[in-house]
């Protein structure tokens, strides 16, 4: 089984003795472009997403859309896997290739305890998506009020 179909199954221990024996699989990607951490954080594997960080993996490695892992758990919706990115030194800023960040994501798809966490540790409110959208303006948009309250 290969890295990537051990990260969607949540196998955490068949993929540390894997990556032990070849570290340079931390650097790949999978056919639709994907890094080891963005799939495990998209995928909620929050101990795999650990084990990959602490295995040195480029936090803010991306998609082929531009994305990171920040953002696309600030899309999915898991706070803890998103917090333990942003204490491990995620870039909260990032812009992906249509301008979007974390915290847009997060304020587009209703992840309220995220967009709490990254306003708490210093993400930019007014950056603007390649629509000229920013997060609160994306919150209102979607009618998100306690979320465009959080951003105002």
């Amino acid at each position: 089984m290969d890295i990537f179909e051990l990260i969607r199954k949540g196998e955490l221990e068949e993929l540390k003795h894997t990556i032990e024996g070849n570290p340079e699989l931390l650097n790949s990607k999978d056919p639709k472009g994907f890094p080891p951490l963005i799939l495990a954080a998209y995928n909620d594997q929050g101990d795999i997403s650990s084990f990959l960080v602490e295995a040195g993996i480029d936090i803010n490695a991306r998609d082929v859309a531009g994305n990171t892992a920040l953002m696309g758990v600030s899309f999915k919706g898991n706070p803890e896997i998103a917090e333990m990115l942003i204490e491990s030194g995620a870039e909260l800023n990032s812009q992906n290739f249509s301008g979007a960040t974390a915290l847009i994501y997060a304020a587009t798809f209703a992840q309220y305890e995220i967009v709490e966490l990254l306003i708490q540790h210093g993400a930019d409110k007014t950056i603007r998506d390649a629509k000229g959208l920013n997060a609160y303006e994306h919150a209102q948009n979607q009618g998100l009020k306690d979320i465009a309250d959080l951003l105002r």
